[in-house]
């Protein structure tokens, strides 16, 4: 007697363990239990019958290594079989343990001697279908059969004398009672037979790895229930709400969902619902409240790309503002110091954001600052003054020449003008038609003067064209483009050559060079390369 009751007192001690150590996340149970099994499925049947139980294990732990299946009833002593299976006659509560599993639950079977009886199935899951049966012993047969639940009658027929529920639910718990009517119109009631509905799997528990989160941060979320013993292998999948049931995941087989940044916008209640693949059970988790923080900005820098002293004038400027600390979506601005005018603005979520000025001049030689503000207050850096270096003699855009290649350009095209007007009129001479640059008439100055040094240089106007020779196709007319064109650069000249056409259209054509087929830009161009 005292080795049984050490035996079933070990036996419940592990068991109770391995409840207390079962986690409660994800959806497949982990308390390896023995499970008993009912064939007939009924729980009561009538005295002389025979019932037959199943053991089914699934080999996680033995406290002693069994060489059969071991059957508890009561208070008898354990016996084995070397067999799964094993037949009863007796009224009593039966458990059974398999090899590598702790022992099952019970099972309660009635053998009556009553004349009506109400058989129900052992064990019952939410969407399982109930079968519940009214049977009576004897030859005399019943005319009509009534159920009642909880006292209430739930139905009388006259065709079947089983009570069917396709679907059956938590709410369909409760007392039932079987009423017979014979043809002598005698009647006859069962006991009240209680029937629990069973879960299919338990109510889903949101877990979350920090419910107050730094914004940007990942967070776990996790949707844990519980399968019973008898179903392990239903399968289920899981869907993560927010707030009034907004869907944040598509339903999954996980029961995990990583979000990889959240943000202060997500903070709110949450939630997880679990739903077998039929959609016939669907259970939804209680709230979850998670609220994301936010860190202020602050040590707001402003720095210079490229980081010297002094920036080129014609490079790229960017202008980097940072913070060293600070979440969420971050407005940045960017500043003159002495005028505070805004030079422009970007909203992200990042600690620093740049401002790129493509071509920088000396107008952009003074200080700068920037600001930032994520919704707790604006933050400006210090000043960072930017200098601006220039390089005489590199332009951009223009085709620009320097001091002695301009002057050697408009000698050369000045010569050539004053050797095609000497070929016009044989009867004067080189010495009378070309003196001393001074010597040439001069009119009044005007916008149109080209200052160099001390020299006023103008365009040349000649007089009307007369006999052209092969060398001279045309009059050609030296013009400015441009007069000081960068306020300090007054060594640089800018001209062009243009060809001027004859009046009549034979001789243009009778004279046409190469010369006239060609853009202005490239007979300057020829003409500065032979310098």
């Amino acid at each position: 007697m005292l080795l049984r009751m050490l035996e079933e007192a070990s036996v419940l001690l592990w068991a109770s363990f391995l409840v207390l150590a079962a986690p409660v996340s994800g959806p497949f149970a982990t308390v390896h239990k023995s499970v008993i099994s009912v064939q007939p499925p009924w729980t009561t049947v009538f005295h002389g019958e025979r019932v037959n139980l199943t053991c089914n294990g699934f080999h996680f732990y033995a406290q002693e290594k069994l060489q059969g299946y071991r059957w508890f009833s009561g208070k008898a002593r354990p016996r084995e079989t070397p067999g799964n299976t094993l037949e009863v006659r007796d009224s009593g509560q039966y458990r059974c343990q398999a090899p590598g599993s702790l022992p099952s639950n019970p099972v309660h079977l009635i053998f009556s001697s009553a004349s009506l009886i109400l058989q129900a199935p052992y064990s019952v899951f939410e969407g399982d279908e109930l079968v519940l049966r009214c049977q009576k012993r004897g030859r005399e047969k019943l005319a009509v059969v009534k159920y009642t639940w909880n006292r209430k009658i739930i139905s009388g027929t006259d065709e079947s004398f089983d009570l069917l529920i396709p679907k059956a639910s938590l709410n369909n718990s409760g007392c039932y009672q079987c009423v017979g009517f014979l043809e002598n119109a005698y009647v006859l009631r069962t006991s009240q037979t209680n029937i629990q509905i069973q879960e299919l799997f338990s109510r889903p528990k949101l877990e979350v790895t920090d419910s107050q989160p730094i914004e940007g941060k990942p967070v776990n979320l996790s949707c844990g229930t519980r399968l019973p013993l008898e179903r392990p292998d239903t399968r289920l999948h899981f869907v993560f709400l927010r707030d009034d049931g907004v869907m944040i995941s598509n339903w999954s087989g996980s029961p995990d969902l990583q979000i990889t940044a959240i943000w202060r916008e997500d903070s709110g209640s949450y939630s997880c619902g679990a739903e077998t693949l039929t959609g016939g059970i669907h259970k939804r988790s209680l709230p979850l409240q998670i609220d994301v923080q936010r860190i202020p900005v602050s040590g707001v820098l402003l720095e210079t790309q490229p980081q010297e002293d002094e920036v080129i004038e014609g490079e790229t400027l960017v202008l980097v503002c940072s913070v060293a600390k600070g979440t969420g979506n971050t407005t940045f601005s960017w500043h003159r110091e002495d005028t505070r005018e805004s030079l422009g603005q970007k909203s992200q979520r990042s600690q620093r954001a740049e401002l790129e000025i493509p071509v920088i001049g000396e107008s952009h030689a003074r200080s700068y600052y920037c600001t930032a503000d994520n919704g707790y207050g604006l933050i400006q850096s210090e000043a960072v003054n930017v200098t601006v270096r220039s390089i005489p003699g590199i332009k951009r855009g223009l085709v620009a020449g320097g001091t002695t290649g301009g002057s050697l350009s408009i000698l050369l095209a000045v010569a050539l003008l004053f050797y095609c007007w000497y070929q016009r009129k044989p009867e004067m001479s080189l010495s009378q038609s070309l003196g001393p640059a001074s010597h040439i008439p001069m009119a009044p100055l005007s916008t149109g003067d080209v200052f160099q040094g001390d020299t006023i240089r103008r365009p040349l106007t000649l007089g009307p064209p007369g006999p052209l020779n092969p060398m001279c196709p045309a009059p050609v007319e030296l013009q400015q483009l441009y007069i000081n064109v960068h306020p300090r650069e007054r060594d640089l000249v800018y001209s062009e050559i243009q060809i001027t056409q004859p009046g009549a259209e034979g001789e243009a054509n009778t004279f046409r060079t190469s010369l006239e087929d060609q853009h202005i830009s490239t007979v300057y161009s020829e003409v500065k390369t032979q310098l």
